[in-house]
């Protein structure tokens, strides 16, 4: 089968090419998936420079979200009591192996394409809305009527945690960007008044925010102590900006207000909390997919061919949601 690979293990995006390799095999509790279309993650760009520490059963190929079609399962009785079966439509979320033409991956992280999504969009969802469900929720237990800030705020997990947000019944959602296009972006896609934005953070210390989802890390460490609520949780999922502290940070307010900070990631937990955060995402998004109240935003869609422009795309930090790529027809 065809695949993304890398020359030298690790390089620019330029280093990226299509190549053959075997197609994998199922084993009990997987299922082999044809795949259509799959989503990119900052965590691609990083892979593929050799600066992300891979999962040890994850496999060398990169991308971990996508959508197709089931078309083997593991064994010939797994199919048996499964609520999946041979032809089905489907997205889902891996350990690796999305940039191919076929993916093994387990039924526990896999989910039922409604109609009304395209395989674009499908494939867009998985590590986006999975990622952010688990800083609102299982991280950060957000509940009604309390207030939230995402940083990057025109990133594809923000948006994905904005929308969860509102249906949740968030007081105020507080967003920071880089750019007024990227404002403008979030006011006309979901809603001036759902959205904040952040002109300066005075008021914000004043009346204090419940939960921060933080992508950026030293460079807003203070301003997060500062800005966030009495027993409120701050959830870092990301770098970018850089991980050595400032001089002169204070981390009283960590210890006066009662503050939680808790890092985490989604690739490195196991199958069985992936799987419950699967599970919610049926009972709690899914519906809201069917009938348009959550959306993927996708920014650009690439042939799989193309996945060079695809990466340098997402190395300029200047789009707002999705990246897609399309394998076959």
């Amino acid at each position: 089968m065809r695949a993304i690979a890398i020359r030298g293990g690790k390089g620019p995006a330029t280093s990226m090419y299509v190549t053959e390799i075997i197609k994998p095999v199922p084993i009990p509790g997987q299922v082999l998936v044809k795949v259509r279309a799959f989503g990119l993650n900052r965590m691609d760009l990083l892979q593929r420079e050799g600066l992300y520490p891979l999962p040890p059963h994850a496999p060398e190929t990169m991308g971990v979200e996508f959508s197709g079609v089931v078309e083997q399962f593991g064994n010939d009785l797994a199919s048996v009591g499964s609520e999946f079966k041979l032809g089905d439509e489907v997205f889902g979320l891996a350990y690796g192996g999305a940039y191919a033409e076929y993916i093994v991956v387990s039924t526990k992280t896999l989910f039922h394409k409604p109609s009304q999504l395209s395989w674009e969009e499908a494939a867009g969802i998985p590590e986006t809305f999975m990622t952010a469900a688990q800083a609102l929720l299982f991280i950060g237990e957000f509940k009604h009527g309390q207030s939230v800030l995402w940083h990057a705020g025109a990133s594809s997990v923000s948006i994905a945690g904005i929308q969860l947000a509102k249906a949740k019944g968030a007081s105020a959602i507080y967003a920071t960007v880089s750019s007024s296009e990227k404002v403008h972006f979030l006011e006309q896609n979901l809603g001036p008044s759902t959205t904040k934005r952040i002109t300066g953070g005075a008021d914000l210390q004043k009346q204090g925010v419940n939960l921060i989802v933080d992508f950026i890390g030293a460079p807003y460490f203070q301003n997060n102590l500062d800005i966030a609520a009495q027993d409120g949780r701050i959830v870092l999922l990301g770098l970018m900006g850089g991980a050595e502290l400032p001089v002169g940070v204070n981390i009283a307010p960590l210890l006066y207000k009662r503050l939680r900070l808790e890092a985490s990631g989604l690739r490195s937990r196991d199958l069985g909390y992936q799987g419950k955060l699967r599970d919610m995402l049926v009972e709690y998004a899914l519906p809201k997919f069917c009938e348009g109240s959550l959306k993927v935003f996708v920014e650009k869609v690439f042939r799989f061919e193309d996945i060079v422009e695809a990466h340098q795309l997402l190395e300029k930090n200047q789009t707002k949601g999705k990246i897609i790529c399309t394998v076959g027809p």
